[in-house]
């Protein structure tokens, strides 16, 4: 099935959006249903969120299409042994970057996406393809990452903007619901570095800044 191209525009340019879609079929919507209301207490008829943070992420995929791969099921595989314990929803985002800058939607914004712990049921998931020593992130991927980091500001009433290595400063936040005190995984995307670079590049946009509970 043919991507279809979106075209927005942000600050005065253009970028593109490719609709990828990965597979969101009745099994992943009512895993996505049962991980809200396990994990967070959350019982809705739907998995849509409302969105009030974006969590920058890199994958440690060498290549857009196995990343995609890695996502597009709507079951964990067994390559997360760490997490398939806790539910069998496969991990994904709404949006995935590939080294190029190329951006890729692969859920609606509004849909829950399994990409961190605690907070899925308000955070929007930009995924970067790489993050190794042998492939890190791109200039091109900084720059789409701070144009849909504005674009996304512009739609939603957006608080937070957070590396995935941030997500535990969140415990004993209002908008942190993990009923599991000792569900965590230690994370370093989408690296420090990186995040500084997006961050100053988008401080017009005011987010709050990061809260500092970090209650383990």
């Amino acid at each position: 099935m043919a991507s279809m191209l979106f075209l927005f525009t942000s600050c005065s340019s253009k970028k593109a959006i490719i609709n990828k879609p990965i597979v969101f079929d009745e099994t992943r919507k009512q895993l996505s249903l049962e991980y809200l209301y396990n994990r967070y207490g959350l019982e809705q008829e739907n998995p849509t969120i409302i969105p009030k943070m974006i969590v920058l992420h890199w994958t440690v995929i060498p290549t857009f299409e196995k990343t995609f791969e890695a996502f597009n099921k709507s079951t964990l595989a067994n390559w997360r042994p760490d997490i398939n314990t806790v539910s069998g929803l496969n991990v994904s985002s709404q949006f995935l970057i590939d080294q190029d800058g190329t951006i890729y939607q692969l859920l609606p914004e509004t849909i829950m996406a399994r990409h961190v712990i605690g907070l899925n049921h308000c955070a929007i998931g930009i995924e970067n393809v790489g993050g190794t020593d042998d492939l890190p992130l791109t200039k091109a991927q900084l720059k789409s990452n701070v144009w849909l980091v504005t674009y996304l500001k512009s739609i939603y009433d957006i608080d937070y903007l957070i590396g995935h290595y941030e997500y535990t400063n969140f415990v004993g936040h209002e908008l942190w619901l993990e009923k599991d005190d000792g569900y965590r995984t230690e994370k370093t995307d989408p690296g420090v570095d990186f995040m500084q670079k997006v961050r100053k590049r988008t401080q017009e946009l005011n987010f709050k800044p990061i809260p500092k509970y970090n209650i383990k």
